[in-house]
């Protein structure tokens, strides 16, 4: 890790020596800055039961610069695009682990899926439930 920005290396050694519940993470051996992880659903949501891959990235300028993260598995998700990407604005200025706990129709990067969670969430949430079981892995 020498060579590394000090922040970057203090948060990367307590992300992988204090675990938390539902998440695990892995940095790759040739890029301590990149990170392979696998987080739970949460508990009451469409994702409940399910895990999903994830790439996150920690560029030199962090923590004054967001990390990039990306989902791998699909998901259906008013904030994730069909890339994985997550909204910009939620990891710079609104972040939170609840980002699967709960979805924001406001703040919308994908506009297929906003408009169906702004007119129907009901229905919304049984389509997140059903792509959430044909994309996402059993729990951890």
């Amino acid at each position: 890790m020498a060579g590394l920005p000090r922040r970057i290396i203090k948060d990367t050694q307590h992300l992988l020596a204090e675990r938390v519940p539902g998440i695990q993470a892995e940095s790759r051996e040739s890029n301590t800055c990149y990170f392979h992880v696998v987080i739970a659903g949460p508990q009451d949501s469409p994702f409940e039961g399910r895990t999903f891959k994830l790439e996150l990235f920690l560029p030199e300028e962090y923590a004054m610069a967001a990390p990039k993260v990306r989902f791998m598995t699909k998901i259906y998700h008013p904030n994730v695009d069909k890339l994985g990407r997550i909204c910009l604005d939620i990891l710079k200025d609104k972040w939170s682990p609840a980002l699967l706990s709960a979805p924001s129709p406001d703040d919308p990067l994908a506009n297929d899926v906003v408009e169906p969670w702004k007119t129907d969430e009901a229905q919304a949430i049984e389509t997140a439930r059903a792509a959430t079981r044909l994309y996402a892995m059993n729990n951890i």
